[in-house]
Parts: structure tokens; sequence; C-alpha cells
């Protein structure tokens, strides 16, 4: 009989390519990750690993038997789901990962509803990029994860994962209230921008990126004189009259006094939920994605 502990092992080893890896993800020692593997291996009647110098990799039927764990461990949390179900309203942990500017408009106010509605349903909230929590859901590490892509850098189709739409915005130039910047009728030019002092989000973010790509588009390296972990900061440098900068309007809380203006041909980011499959088949996570594609119709 396989042991679904071990198979969840199996599985990371398969994403994260090292035992290493996988005792850091689990917080197991390495030497007990590689008992638990051997085990496994002793369970399946089969050579599931072979070592290649210090490391061991997947032989073709361990990454055939890796390739079925997530599909099981999920079906399994779904039948432990289903029959709490059975005589009580519906319950258990749902895990979700979303980016930064998705939690104030969309993820609070949707768990906060929920709390209300479904008080066991417990949703643990994990703030993390796009390619991040794609990541964490293709090793089981969440549920749900909220994403986001523009047109011209989408993010490729995974056959084991679904894409629910959800909603999407316009990127916008925010300034302080009082700053006159470039045009100030009509839609901006960026071209009119390049010598502004620009804030950013330290470079690898997923907006940051995307914010100097769209400079560089017009013609023109930004000068970037501040670097921001936060949009909290970041637009409180902007509110001050310091810089200026490109963000999605969902970004923009309204408590920074700061103001928006739309560019010339405005890229819209796409922003929709992510699961695994078989996930979806448990009735709280059901509940919580119908939650947080409400809460998105409503803002």
């Amino acid at each position: 009989m396989l042991n679904p502990w071990r198979l969840r092992l199996l599985h990371q080893l398969h994403l994260l390519g090292t035992v290493r890896a996988v005792a850091d993800a689990t917080h197991l020692s390495p030497s007990s990750v590689s008992q638990q593997l051997s085990t496994l291996e002793t369970e399946a009647r089969t050579q599931l690993f072979e070592r290649v110098g210090r490391r061991i990799r997947l032989t073709p039927a361990g990454v055939t038997l890796a390739d079925h764990a997530a599909q099981i461990l999920d079906r399994i949390a779904a039948a432990e789901a289903d029959i709490a179900d059975l005589h009580s309203e519906p319950t258990g942990v749902v895990r979700l990962s979303a980016f930064t500017s998705a939690f104030h408009g969309i993820v609070v106010p949707a768990v906060a509803a929920l709390t209300e509605e479904y008080p066991r349903i417990s949703v643990q909230l994990t703030e993390a990029e796009p390619q991040v929590s794609r990541g964490a859901l293709q090793r089981g590490e969440v549920d749900v994860a909220i994403c986001a892509d523009f047109p011209d850098a989408p993010v490729p189709p995974d056959a084991d994962l679904a894409r629910l739409p959800l909603t999407g915005d316009r990127v916008v130039l925010v300034t302080a209230r009082d700053t006159v910047t470039g045009e100030r009728s009509g839609r901006v030019d960026l071209t009119t921008l390049a010598g502004e002092p620009w804030a950013f989000e330290h470079p690898g973010a997923h907006l940051a990126d995307l914010a100097e790509r769209l400079c560089r588009r017009a013609g023109f390296t930004p000068r970037a004189v501040a670097r921001f972990e936060s949009h909290g900061t970041l637009l409180s440098h902007v509110e001050a009259g310091l810089s200026i900068t490109l963000l999605p309007l969902l970004a923009v809380h309204d408590r920074y006094a700061v103001r928006t203006l739309d560019l010339v041909d405005p890229p819209r980011r796409d922003i929709h939920l992510v699961a695994r499959r078989t996930t979806l088949d448990r009735a709280a996570v059901r509940i919580v994605v119908e939650a947080l594609r409400a809460q998105a119709r409503s803002a």
C-alpha cells in the first residue's frame, strides 16, 4: 500500500529537484526525507530513483508515480471533505495565495464575508507574486491562487491547472494630487515623461518589470530614484511629490493623496483564479472560489 505522506515527498522531489530542497520545504532533515523515499520505493516494488553523483533523480517509473501523486493527494483531501460535509456545513482549510494589489479589493472583503456565512471554513492567506503562487500551486502548497498576466507576456497553459476568469484592470500613471507632470487633459503619452523621477518595486517584481518595460517601449530608460518592497511605501513616496509611477488601477489605494491618469493605449492585465482541477472537487474550495469571483464582479 502506497503511503500518502511519502507520495507527497516524491511529488515535491519531482518539482524541486533535490532531497535538500524537499527537506527545507517540509521542515525535515535530508536523512529523514531519504529514508521515507527509500521506504516508498520498497512499497512500490520497483526502482523509483537512480543516483547521479551525489544526487538522486527519478527513474521513468518514479516520474510516472510522481505525476499521479498530486491527483491522488487531492482526491484524498476531497474525499475527507465530502465525508465531513455529509453531516455538517462545509468545513476545512483552504490555502489561498494572491498578489499584493488583489488583497484590498478582492481577497479581504471576500474572506470577511465567508467568515460570517461559513464559520467552519478556514482560509489561510499568503501574499506572493503570481509566478511564486503558480509554483506553490504546482507543489501542492496552496489550493487556489490569484494570478495576473498581460497580453504581451502570457503564462503558458498547464493541463493540470484550471484557470477561471476573475476581473481585469488597466495600467495608469500615478502622481501626487498637486503635481503638474506631463499632459493633464485627455490621455498621457509616456514619451513626455522621460525626464521625471520614477519609483518602482524592486527589480524582478511583477509590476516593476511591467512599468520599466513600458517606459523603454516609449523610448527612454526611467530614472528610478526609489525602490520599495510594498505598494504602500511606494504610494507614500509618490504622494509626497518625490516621484511618479505606473501601477494597475487595483493597486492604487484611495487612502493616499495621489491622482491617476490614463495612458495613451493603456495595457490591461488579466486577473484570474488558478487551481488544480482535482482540488475544485472539494466543497470548501468551490465556496471560496465563488466568493472571490462574486467580490471581483462587485468591486
